[in-house]
């Protein structure tokens, strides 16, 4: 059966207030903008969005960021967008700061099933604070949960309509981990095929992670973000 949506609206009809949201990207590269531009018209709001970072000035996640529906932003880098700094300042929105490798290993866990693990990783340091130590080989480890989401929006460059998925180059970076780690995953994809035209070596997201695959209309160029429709 087909999982293609006519829009990202209809696409992200499952959205509602208070979800955890996993959107993939690293800065702007890998993001889903076009699922970003629609959620961004839609009325929902007190959302927490775990990603690498939240966008650029009025940019991808940025602009979701300014119009205050976003409670809580769970990442890695933050300091791309400055907005996210000045926004912290007024309290307008809560902040969970992870090593990169920490966030990744994370979304793993969330999509494995592992509810939690140890990692010397900020051990000793403010981000290791009120979380559980334990002692292995004479080592400090911290303990960190698994992450999961309510929805995961992601950034694919095919797909074909049962949901199979593949990459382009490092645009992959968190997408195949979140991919895993939501109930209910959206992948919006440069180019939709017929089932058996993707290159099984390829397929990275199988489709019985994806529930819905939209066409993107905003893509990140060398000029920027442009709009293909």
């Amino acid at each position: 059966m087909s999982k293609v949506k006519e829009s990202a609206a209809e696409a992200l009809k499952s959205v509602k207030n208070g979800d955890v949201i996993l959107v993939g990207g690293f800065g702007l590269v890998g993001s889903p903008l076009t699922l970003i531009e629609a959620l961004t018209e839609m009325g929902v709001k007190d959302l927490t969005i775990v990603s690498n970072n939240l966008g650029e000035s009025g940019k991808g996640l940025g602009k979701l960021l300014n119009q205050k529906k976003i409670k809580k932003g769970i990442g890695s880098y933050f300091t791309s967008n400055r907005d996210v700094g000045e926004a912290y300042k007024r309290g307008e929105i809560e902040l969970e700061l992870n090593p990169q490798g920490t966030m990744a290993e994370r979304l793993r866990a969330g999509g494995a099933g592992i509810p939690a693990f140890y990692t010397a990783t900020s051990q000793g340091t403010k981000l290791a604070e009120g979380k559980e130590e334990r002692e292995f080989d004479g080592k400090k480890y911290v303990m960190e949960t698994g992450l999961r989401g309510n929805v995961a929006l992601i950034r694919a460059y095919k797909a074909d309509t049962l949901g199979n998925l593949v990459y382009y180059k490092t645009a992959r970076n968190f997408n195949p981990a979140m991919a895993t780690a939501a109930d209910y995953v959206i992948a919006e994809v440069d180019e939709i095929v017929e089932p058996g035209e993707l290159d099984p070596e390829s397929i990275v997201t199988p489709h019985l992670f994806v529930n819905a695959i939209v066409k993107a209309k905003m893509v990140l160029t060398n000029e920027g973000v442009v709009c293909n429709g």
